[in-house]
């Protein structure tokens, strides 16, 4: 019997939309040696969530639907476990998401998600943007003009405000003044150089209740 494989590497990025993230996310399927699953949030929405559940885990800060906030629960979950599963098949995965815990009630989603990848090599990249370049890419990309609660600057300031809570990172990067190619570098050299990633670690520690 063959003798299972090395976990597959995870690359979590956390950001507000429109940050860049997607961007780094393609970056690193392109550059980075082997495959590089992405299973982050806009595959998630585009393709495997039900329609009518929308806009589920892009659910914006700010309590607006609790009637979604259970299901968004389950959808992240199940998430982190399917990408728990790609790399202990040895399978790379990045995923990119916009975690905040700005709901009706506390749901402690990225700390329970961290549980979930527990004894897996998972970095955990912060992705910065400030609120300036955040906005201007909204207007000229027409972002968020599809939904039907339409763009609004204090929406994304939301974002820019709750996304980053409580702040715990491996490694930081700012989009407004590095590339998404450069982005995947730093992310590259401190897989290769860097300390074993902790982040994860400590916001299980954070997480509660069953797996």
């Amino acid at each position: 019997m063959a003798d299972p494989p090395a976990p597959g590497q995870i690359v979590v990025l956390n950001g507000a939309p429109r940050s860049g993230k997607s961007s780094i996310a393609a970056a690193i399927q392109e550059t980075f040696d082997g495959p590089w699953m992405n299973l982050g949030v806009d595959a998630h929405m585009s393709s495997v969530m039900p329609r009518r559940y929308a806009p589920g885990i892009g659910l914006r800060p700010g309590g607006e639907r609790p009637d979604l906030e259970p299901l968004v629960v389950q959808f992240y979950a199940a998430l982190y476990e399917s990408i728990a599963a790609h790399s202990r098949l040895g399978l790379n995965v990045v995923a990119d998401f916009g975690h905040h815990d700005s709901f009706s009630v506390p749901r402690g989603i990225l700390p329970d998600g961290a549980r979930r990848l527990s004894g897996l090599p998972a970095l955990l990249v912060g992705v910065r943007c400030p609120i300036e370049v955040v906005l201007e890419r909204c207007r000229a990309t027409g972002w968020g003009e599809s939904r039907s609660d339409g763009f609004s600057e204090s929406g994304a300031e939301r974002w820019q405000r709750e996304v980053h809570q409580p702040g715990i990172y491996d490694l930081e990067v700012d989009t407004s003044v590095m590339s998404p190619k450069e982005c995947a570098q730093a992310i590259r050299q401190r897989l290769d150089t860097g300390p074993p990633p902790t982040a994860m670690e400590r916001l299980a520690a954070m997480a509660s209740g069953p797996p």
